[in-house]
């Protein structure tokens, strides 16, 4: 186990509400990290993707900064902009 999965198991406690909405906010981090890295690994803008995709700057950044409750369909013309595909896989 890792240094920051150490940290949060003592920081909170499993079966708590607090530690799901810990990890709800944890995974749509995430979400939003792995989107930048793979438009900025495809060469692209903020500005650009958001071109593509018809609508502005400021809602491509909070698609990669507050990645809660985004559409399926908005993931999907994401991927699309930046020429890859969304692989959804339940653990």
């Amino acid at each position: 186990m890792d240094d920051l999965n150490k940290y949060i198991d003592k920081r909170f406690p499993k079966n708590t509400k607090v530690r799901e909405s810990f990890e709800l906010g944890y995974e749509n981090f995430r979400i939003g990290i792995l989107l930048r890295q793979a438009r900025e690994e495809a060469g692209l803008t903020q500005e650009e993707i958001a071109k593509i995709l018809n609508t502005k700057k400021s809602a491509i950044s909070r698609i990669e900064n507050h990645a809660e409750d985004i559409k399926l369909s908005t993931l999907g013309k994401y991927a699309d902009a930046i020429g890859k595909r969304i692989h959804l896989q339940f653990t």
